[in-house]
């Protein structure tokens, strides 16, 4: 083997059980390891980590397209999906979590929203190794570069190379392999969208349909957008600490205020 273990590698998506960015990953990863899939039975992109809580999760097992592989279908998000996976359809312990290939890149601000994201974000707090993989193009996708890349870190993995409690958000370029100008470590950039309401009436009564807008880039030199757009593949370290040390610096000067404030009934 390529190295200490066997790896038992859970695959999941956000695109749906049936999108071919999933099953040209399960089909690289069988190199590296015993895969199994538990991915959401319909697309579910910009769900971000959401977990159903206030209604029963459904799995069935499904005939694969790639023979051999363990695979169930999931009426839920890609959260859901790998949390039953984890606590109940997969009865063995998983090595490393893989969430995609997503259809369409996953950089900046946009990963608090990404389902891609938040289905490894799952195992990451699970203390498993996850990747999160995305390549920048909803057509004409070239899916082969991210699922080699993947069997990469997979291998690095399976060697102890790689931290147990690590998430990586990776994004290609739509580009043969040959066209990749090589790989940027990177932090998240800035890429926001001018989002816009539709709305309409369905003879009952108004509804709202939230349009996503033209992406706003900010390409500095470092960052995730900045890679892919200069044809590198983009690897990210993510982690969960959410906590902003410079708002919380200003609220501690601010807490003598608030105090005096929050107990002064006059």
């Amino acid at each position: 083997m390529y190295g200490a273990k066997n790896l038992r590698i859970l695959v999941t998506n956000d695109d749906g059980i049936y999108a071919r960015g999933l099953w040209t990953l399960v089909a690289a990863l069988k190199e590296a390891g015993q895969v199994v899939v538990v991915a959401p039975d319909r697309e579910q992109s910009a769900v971000g980590s959401s977990v159903t809580l206030h209604q029963p999760l459904r799995a069935r097992e499904i005939d694969p397209p790639v023979s051999g592989v363990k695979s169930y279908s999931v009426e839920g998000t890609p959260a859901d999906s790998v949390i039953l996976a984890l606590k109940n359809l997969v009865d063995s312990e998983i090595d490393l979590v893989v969430s995609g290939i997503n259809e369409g890149a996953n950089l900046g601000d946009d990963v608090l929203i990404s389902g891609t994201v938040g289905a490894a974000l799952q195992g990451y707090l699970n203390s498993i190794p996850s990747i999160a993989v995305s390549v920048g193009a909803l057509e004409d996708v070239h899916f082969d570069p991210a699922a080699r890349l993947a069997v990469v870190l997979a291998r690095l993995v399976a060697k102890g190379a790689l931290p147990k409690r690590m998430l990586l958000n990776v994004n290609l370029p739509n580009l043969p392999l040959s066209q990749i100008k090589g790989i940027e470590l990177t932090h998240l950039g800035r890429r926001s969208y001018g989002d816009m309401i539709q709305e309409g009436h369905d003879g009952k009564r108004k509804y709202y349909w939230i349009v996503r807008g033209k992406p706003e880039w900010k390409p500095e030199e470092g960052t995730d957008i900045w890679a892919v757009l200069n044809d590198k593949i983009s690897i990210t370290p993510l982690h969960a600490v959410a906590t902003s040390s410079r708002v919380l610096s200003i609220l501690k000067e601010l807490s003598p205020t608030i105090l005096r404030e929050l107990f002064d009934r006059d």
